[in-house]
């Protein structure tokens, strides 16, 4: 009997989603503001961030690294330009998946489809936090929050872009991981 692959083994396939392994330098961007995306993205190892830059500071609002997948999910869904960017914090390994295969592939078997399906609800119950976050007033509150919620986090991830992300400096975010 053959074995049914996940989701997951699949995006890093290039037989069966003609995934594109390709290798990006620290700082390199995959994907900037006013481009459509079209792709969703494995990360085999390294990290990125999905920002978003406003008048006076860039906005962290999402963080990948090995083994998750990371798109800008609105431009994604609409097909509408995307309002952010997906750069590289270190040297980062990625499957590029095109949108049409992934998501062919993710209707063609109810498994595959109850497990995009699971993959959707999680991302929406961790936006239902990261909302959370941002309202959360105390800075160890949310230190809190995060921590738990992530600990890998605090170890894949910059403490300066930590910071962005939990809307504080990273001078006060070091005093609170000395206090915690």
């Amino acid at each position: 009997m053959k074995q049914r692959i996940t989701l997951m083994e699949a995006l890093r396939s290039e037989d069966i989603l003609n995934a594109k392994k390709s290798e990006l330098s620290r700082n390199e961007y995959l994907l900037t503001p006013g481009v459509v995306e079209n792709y969703i993205y494995y990360i085999e190892e390294g990290a990125l961030r999905l920002f978003y830059v406003s008048k006076y500071e860039e906005h962290n609002i999402r963080f990948g690294y090995s083994g998750n997948i990371i798109t800008s999910l609105g431009s994604f869904f609409t097909g509408k330009p995307s309002e952010y960017y997906i750069q590289a914090i270190r040297k980062t390994v990625v499957y590029k998946v095109p949108k049409s295969n992934f998501l062919e592939f993710v209707q063609s078997d109810i498994h595959l489809l109850k497990e995009y399906n699971s993959l959707l609800e999680a991302l929406a119950l961790q936006q239902l936090d990261r909302e959370i976050d941002i309202l959360t007033d105390s800075p160890m509150e949310r230190f809190k929050r995060v921590l738990q919620r992530s600990p890998q986090l605090f170890q894949e991830i910059p403490l300066k872009y930590i910071a962005s992300y939990m809307r504080m400096t990273p001078e006060t975010l070091s005093r609170l991981r000395n206090q915690g």
